[in-house]
């Protein structure tokens, strides 16, 4: 996954810091290059991963059995560089980091090929969003909700407009003020604005993950159904109607 082709994702994501910290993030991509799985791994024989697969054996999000959980969106550059793609950071991430500290001077020393918004929230209600991007240092933020901008600024105005990017960010940032639950959130994920259904367009929400690291389950939501999946669970298959 070195230097892979340019490609764009929409994705918001936030995390709730505190005693029961969570990750809830939306996916919007072309449900066509979706490889629909979730995956339970324990590649080294010493961490366990959960997250939704990418590539093969790269994540799109995920966590691990020490309380870590990573998300990322498109940051909004149109560059691409020398570095990795963002699926095999992520798995990196979860398969040698156990804390925000360690994940976040992994994401400073590791080259990415995109530019992206980088959310961690680990067990002990330690958070960060990181913005990497090709051939600078990587910028670490203690903001908790990111659209498809740089952190909470917009350099490129038409991309963001293209996909309400700010629109979606002012959602989540008003929902952050009330102080709300999970539930809440992941409520208000499947509902615009943060929810798109522009899948002809490769702009539908295909999934919202909803990661509890310190419970060590992940629950996928969709309109009709949702599926919670913990690091021991026996494989299965749901079958969904996004639209």
């Amino acid at each position: 996954m070195w230097r892979l082709p340019a490609f764009a994702v929409g994705c918001s994501q936030v995390v709730l810091p505190g005693e029961q910290p969570a990750l809830v993030r939306n996916y919007d991509y072309d449900q066509a290059l979706f490889e629909a799985v979730i995956a339970s791994t324990d590649y080294s024989g010493r961490r366990r991963v959960l997250g939704t697969s990418d590539m093969l054996w790269g994540l799109l999000d995920g966590m691990n059995e020490d309380g870590l959980a990573v998300s990322l969106t498109f940051g909004g550059r149109p560059d691409v560089g020398e570095g990795f793609g963002i699926p095999i950071v992520l798995r990196y991430v979860l398969e040698t980091c156990a804390t925000v500290e360690q994940a976040v001077s992994a994401l400073r020393r590791i080259p990415v090929s995109q530019s992206y918004n980088v959310a961690l929230v680990d067990s002990a209600g330690h958070h960060a969003t990181v913005f990497v991007a090709p051939g600078q240092p990587a910028e670490v933020s203690e903001l908790h909700a990111t659209t498809n901008h740089r952190l909470d600024q917009v350099e490129h105005p038409t991309h963001a407009a293209r996909f309400n990017s700010v629109g979606r960010l002012s959602r989540l940032d008003g929902l952050r003020s009330g102080d709300p639950s999970s539930r809440q959130l992941v409520a208000a994920m499947l509902a615009p604005p943060i929810h798109n259904d522009q899948f002809e367009a490769g702009f539908g929400t295909l999934y919202t993950a909803e990661y509890q690291p310190a419970a060590g389950v992940a629950t996928w939501h969709w309109l009709e159904t949702s599926w919670t999946r913990g690091f021991d669970d026996p494989d299965d298959i749901r079958e969904v109607r996004l639209a």
